[in-house]
């Protein structure tokens, strides 16, 4: 996976015991169902698009990518919110994407 933000890797440092509840916390909730890696990283982008919060669209659009999601998946998931989130929110989400898309292949 693509280096985590340096604000991530800051909180990790401060508050390891946190970060590592943190963490497993994510794990247990992966693995509580049947939805494969893929979809559960395009359900993630979405939500992080609804939140209009842009590291969080480039770290799922690179995990989504890496978990085998095409960039017509991508585009999709961030494209279904623009009824429930608008058209700007979902805009902004969409080229937040695109730039972590256009990351991915930059680092390959």
């Amino acid at each position: 996976m693509a280096d985590l933000p340096k604000p991530f890797r800051k909180f990790q440092a401060d508050f390891p015991e946190v970060s590592q509840a943190y963490e497993a916390l994510g794990k247990a909730a992966s693995e509580s169902g049947p939805l494969e890696a893929r979809i559960r990283e395009l359900i993630k982008l979405g939500m992080a698009a609804s939140r209009g919060s842009e590291s969080a669209v480039h770290s799922h659009t690179f995990r989504a990518l890496e978990s085998g999601a095409s960039i017509a998946e991508i585009e999709q998931a961030i494209l279904l919110g623009i009824t429930t989130m608008g058209f700007p929110t979902m805009m902004a989400a969409l080229t937040w994407a695109r730039d972590a898309i256009e990351n991915s292949k930059d680092t390959r």
